[in-house]
């Protein structure tokens, strides 16, 4: 099954929901015309469903392998990569000062959706080594910066994040790997474990952003610091040096993402591997936030992408798959069950909600570029609140929808997606692993209500209601019934919305454990009645556009029937989450352990 890019829904996502006209507007970004960003999406569409798409299904069935101490690419792979070098489509969003574009984060994040939907497991090597640029970007010294960020961004050389280690996962207060100074550079030591991308035969080097502990370190996390670990050491002249001190010692046999390698890294087997210090000692948690947040953003926009890559399989399968006959018609014969009941259905939830996400998303990343260009302080502090408030939403609704969505498409498929060949099973085994790496999905619950809404009393989610109030008001005047029944949903979804985030407020200084018992509820209350905000305003475009006849008449009259469609069938469910959230605390840790 291919995949080909929906570029008008994109492109209708980034200028009518996420303002990309505004994004345009700001400092550095005068460049991202609308001309330019067109031609953009153009040639990424190309190279997505005509490079990564059909390497996909090799990638699940062969896989990376490890041939003595050597990871081989899944076949494909490396030549895909130097294509994709070759196009400057690593240096997309990033500083021109180090050989980027310049490009708004808005349109490497639509540009991503293609990546990770044609093939998760090759687009993982993109989304690290992004993660890994921002953090030294962010935190390095003026000399790492011009040391690695120019190979980095031109995508010669790849980078990785190594937190997690055997008796350490989610906990990195329980590190145990060491860095010991050594002159101008430290000696690290230690296991690494789940490393994706770790070893791999695309790239010339590979940049290992460590955390680790040194000597006189304190116990928990803020005995923590970030070493650069390279594959190879850099001479001063910029050249390749020595191999460092570092090995893959195994690969992991995981249930999906086979192309993708995961390894478990050794540091220091022959004395220690050179790392360099990044800031200062004992920050090096919070460095790699910077990292970890970026991540987090793009394993949300694969939650999005593998959705979008299973909708097109179901829906092409629909199509022409021919079962029973039409319920609606009189005649006998059997028909594509496209026509029948729960196929339409269960289409329609799953186009419903990836419309959702991509709005969400969109308006994500259209909040980084505020964030970091907006001219005046002040306000782009706010928007950093509300990206930070939004990132966690972002990360677990998106991935868990991933799931479901993936999970639905195997449905439709019936038997055949039970079995491999069609390749239906793929997405749904590829998509499980989206809600546990980056911070499970419960952790971006936790962070949701414990730091982001705590920290503010709720202020930033509650001005995102009023602005969904503001919508349903300018939606009053206009015309048809499609969104009367829309605002409706922006209505209820606004109160539920209000009204959950005051009592998580409440909550959280009264009572964090039970807070906690029901942040899962509230995160999924907040992405639901979130996405269908972003539908309503796209709605109400579309409904201003076929007045004026201004464009597609089918494609705006899909956007109205879609954002109602999920106005009335997939918010109420969610939003029913409102008493599940209150009520959890009460018997979530009813029982004691033995009873479990």
């Amino acid at each position: 099954m291919t995949y080909t890019a929906p570029l008008a829904d994109m492109r209708f996502a980034l200028r009518e929901v996420a303002g990309l006209a505004r994004v345009s507007t700001l400092p550095g970004y005068e460049h991202a015309t609308d001309d330019t960003v067109d031609a953009v999406l153009e040639e990424a569409a190309k190279l997505a469903g005509n490079g990564l798409a059909p390497l996909n299904r090799d990638g699940d069935k062969i896989g990376a392998k490890l041939e003595n101490g050597v990871v081989r690419s899944a076949p494909g792979f490396a030549a895909i990569y130097k294509e994709f070098v070759a196009g400057g489509w690593n240096s997309l969003p990033f500083d021109p000062e180090f050989g980027g574009q310049g490009m708004p984060w808005l349109l490497a994040t639509t540009v991503q959706e293609m990546w990770q939907a044609a093939n998760m497991g090759f687009g993982l090597v993109l989304l690290l080594n992004q993660g890994a640029i921002d953090a030294i970007h962010h935190h390095g010294s003026p000399e790492q910066r011009l040391t690695y960020l120019p190979k980095m961004i031109s995508g010669e050389w790849t980078g990785t994040m190594n937190l997690t280690e055997p008796q350490a996962g989610s906990d990195l207060g329980q590190l145990k790997s060491r860095a010991v100074k050594n002159g101008d550079h430290y000696l690290v030591t230690g296991q690494k474990i789940f490393i994706t991308y770790g070893e791999h035969d695309m790239a010339e080097n590979i940049v290992h952003l460590v955390l680790a502990r040194t000597p006189d370190a304190p116990a928990g996390v803020r005995g923590i610091s970030l070493f650069i670990v390279p594959k190879f050491l850099v001479g001063a002249d910029g050249g390749l040096g020595k191999r460092n001190d570092l090995r893959c010692v195994s690969l992991e046999h995981k249930l999906g993402i086979h192309a993708s390698p995961t390894c478990v890294m050794s540091f220091g087997d022959d004395g220690g591997a050179v790392g360099y210090l990044v800031g200062e000692e004992g920050r090096g948690l919070s460095y790699m936030f910077t990292m970890m947040n970026n991540a987090r953003l793009s394993v949300g926009i694969q939650g999005l992408a593998i959705a979008e890559r299973a909708y097109q399989q179901a829906v092409a399968f629909a199509r022409t798959r021919v079962q029973s006959k039409d319920d609606g018609s009189p005649k006998p014969e059997a028909v594509s069950i496209v026509h029948h009941a729960d196929v339409r259905r269960m289409l329609m939830t799953m186009r419903a909600q990836i419309e959702a996400m991509r709005a969400l998303g969109y308006y994500t990343a259209a909040g980084i570029d505020g964030a970091l260009k907006h001219p005046d302080k002040e306000t782009a502090r706010r928007i950093q609140d509300r990206v930070d408030l939004l990132i966690p939403i972002v990360k677990a609704w998106f991935t868990d929808l991933g799931n479901e969505i993936a999970s639905i498409g195997v449905q439709i498929h019936g038997g055949m997606g039970f079995i491999e060949e069609t390749g239906a099973a793929q997405h749904l085994r590829d998509a499980r692993i989206l809600p546990i790496y980056e911070g499970t999905n419960g952790i971006q619950a936790r962070d949701l209500v414990g730091r982001k809404v705590a920290k503010d009393g709720g202020e930033t989610m509650l001005a995102l209601v009023a602005e969904m109030r503001v919508l349903a008001d300018e939606m009053k005047a206009a015309p048809g019934d499609d969104l009367a029944a829309i605002r409706a949903g922006v209505l209820a979804s606004a109160d539920a919305l209000e009204d959950a985030t005051k009592w998580v407020a409440q909550s959280v200084k009264a009572d964090l454990v039970t807070a906690l018992a029901g942040s899962v509820p509230f995160l999924r209350l907040a992405g639901t009645a979130l996405g269908g905000w972003l539908l309503a305003r796209s709605a109400l475009v579309a409904q201003t556009r076929l007045a004026t006849r201004d464009g597609d008449p089918a494609f705006l009259e899909a956007k109205l029937i879609t954002a109602r469609f999920y106005a009335e069938v997939v918010l109420p469910p969610a939003l029913a989450q409102l008493g599940p959230l209150k009520a959890a605390g009460r018997t979530v840790f009813a029982l004691k352990e033995d009873q479990f």
